[in-house]
């Protein structure tokens, strides 16, 4: 690179230069990284494609370039990702969300939308976007936000007062039910660590980099679905609704510990690419 960059001749070069190296986005990245630290849209990189970038600009996204050729994914290297139009502070301890997971707060979100102040509780918050874009849309909801890892947890509660909702959710460190003995829920939303152990290794570069925790399911992936099933109707109202997000080929699975468990209905929800995504269970 030379001493003096346009937006335009840098975002040329880097997209060149990520996609050389195998980065499956590469013009896109380039631009998130350079509005990043530009602090601006997308749409004012084309509008100023022949503005120079200052030397501590060049820099920093130098930095940038090279953290993402090492395959360090975007939202970690940003620090944030937008969920349900809202933005979440993101960092290696807890997932990036997904906009798969956008089909699991919607599906709660119908469900919920004609309940009194319903409560619900999220197990495995992580950063938090599930529980906290409920209750931004829900202005008398209030939630339970669970996880294992204090450190998801810290990144959770910041996210939740940046979005302004941390007066109606409260945190418990641990594992799934445990710390919510004695409460009753509206609905338990989940969305577990689903990969099998086996496919871990064969997951892209970025994907690995995320907290295992958060990724890896037993055996065959089913492990957290078996315990979310078994021990839900004890922390359910009598109308109350148990929704988790499932990975591809999963949810019939998923559907059947359900019935096992004697929930009576069950529906089988599709992300916007047609795939099974959500299992919704309740009883009546």
């Amino acid at each position: 690179m030379s001493e003096i960059w346009t937006i335009g001749a840098i975002l040329k070069w880097t997209g060149q230069y990520f996609g050389e190296k195998g980065v499956d986005t590469p013009r896109l990245d380039a631009e998130v990284l350079l509005s990043h630290i530009l602090g601006k849209d997308r749409l004012y990189l084309y509008t100023h494609f022949d503005q120079p970038l200052t030397p501590e600009e060049l820099a920093l996204y130098r930095s940038h370039v090279k953290k993402r050729v090492m395959r360090q994914p975007v939202a970690y290297i940003t620090g944030r990702k937008e969920f349900m139009g809202l933005e979440f502070t993101v960092n290696a301890a807890v997932l990036i969300p997904r906009p798969d997971t956008e089909t699991l707060v919607e599906t709660a979100l119908e469900r919920l939308k004609n309940i009194d102040n319903p409560v619900i509780a999220d197990l495995g918050t992580g950063s938090g976007a599930i529980i906290i874009s409920v209750l931004h849309i829900l202005s008398q909801a209030n939630g339970y936000a669970v996880d294992i890892s204090p450190q998801a947890l810290a990144v959770a509660q910041g996210n939740a007062a940046h979005n302004r909702v941390e007066d109606r959710l409260i945190f418990k460190e641990g594992d799934l039910f445990l710390p919510l003995q004695g409460l009753r829920f509206d609905a338990v939303l989940s969305n577990p660590p689903y990969i099998p152990a086996a496919d871990i290794a064969g997951l892209a570069p970025e994907v690995r980099l995320e907290p295992r925790l958060a990724l890896e399911g037993g055996n065959d992936g089913l492990t957290y679905y078996r315990r979310l099933m078994a021990e839900a109707d004890s922390f359910l109202k009598p109308a109350g609704f148990i929704a988790v997000e499932v990975g591809a080929g999963q949810a019939p699975a998923v559907a059947e510990m359900a019935r096992l468990q004697g929930f009576d209905h069950i529906e089988l929800i599709k992300d916007i690419a047609g795939i099974e995504r959500v299992v919704v269970a309740s009883r009546g």
